[in-house]
């Protein structure tokens, strides 16, 4: 069963309960409650799972370990990889090649790339969407809306946590008798309601904008420094992510909040790296 830990957590003088999942294994963050299901069970037809996007993908890395655990081939479709990162492998893209992933290259975006990977399944083949944003994933984080919704009720706290594909921010919606607030870090909002209705058509959690637009995978002295804050502070989140949902919680002064990490400490690696090359 998944359970995670709570931690208080003090920040620029204003009190936070994190809940822990970057903690989980053998998945950490969300993937673990994403990929619950999948690992939880047998399916002696599946031999391969095929999947896609970016080249640093948390999702590309956890998939990899659930498919060396499982005994699946792992085939992964990109549409760019760096000729650095190839010469020189390393984050969840090293991680992913040595648990055997099979990636791929391939000049599409969008749901031009999305239509052509659901039109390779077959009986054998199980397709996950980018970012593990599939209908499978609610069952683990139902698990997770279980482990906190006492615990928030409790407390008066809203839950708050950045959001990629929304996949985790829409199912705790779903499942949570308390606010869900969210930040979209990929796309805006109107980007993140379409992931949504990709899901269902039911409550979906409140979404706050950015202080400032954001292009997602680009470098930013600021969301940096507010990393590093962070990770001063006591606690290391994700690089992608984190940093734009701490952002946007102290803009708009929100309080009695339980902030979920969703790991993703392993793609730090790369973006460390990448700062490094830009800032010195």
């Amino acid at each position: 069963m998944l359970s995670s830990s709570i931690t208080p957590f003090i920040f620029k003088n204003n009190f936070y309960h994190v809940k822990r999942d970057d903690l989980l294994k053998p998945f950490e963050g969300n993937k673990a409650r994403k990929f619950y299901y999948f690992l939880k069970r047998d399916f002696p037809e599946i031999k391969r799972v095929i999947s896609f996007g970016s080249n640093q993908s948390n999702a590309m890395y956890s998939l990899s370990k659930l498919c060396k655990i499982k005994g699946w081939e792992f085939i992964y479709y990109t549409n760019h990889i760096p000729l650095f990162l190839k010469r020189s492998p390393h984050g969840n893209y090293l991680g992913a090649l040595k648990n055997g992933m099979k990636i791929i290259e391939i000049d599409l975006k969008g749901d031009d790339l999305r239509n052509f990977i659901l039109s390779l399944k077959d009986k054998n083949t199980l397709i996950i969407e980018e970012g593990g944003r599939i209908k499978k994933s609610e069952e683990g984080i139902k698990i997770l809306a279980d482990e906190i919704n006492e615990y928030c009720l409790k407390n008066n706290l809203k839950v708050f946590l950045p959001s990629g594909t929304g996949t985790t921010a829409y199912f705790l919606a779903k499942h949570l008798d308390v606010e869900v607030i969210t930040t979209p870090c990929v796309g805006d909002s109107e980007y993140l309601k379409k992931q949504f209705d990709m899901l269902g058509r039911g409550k979906i959690p409140t979404i706050l904008s950015p202080k400032k637009k954001y292009h997602f995978g680009k470098l930013y002295k600021n969301l940096y420094d507010l990393w590093r804050e962070l990770k001063i502070a006591g606690i290391e989140f994700d690089l992608l992510y984190d940093p734009i949902g701490w952002e946007t919680l102290l803009y708009y002064g929100l309080r009695n909040v339980l902030y979920i990490h969703q790991g993703g400490l392993q793609g730090n690696i790369s973006m460390l790296k990448r700062y490094q090359r830009k800032y010195n």
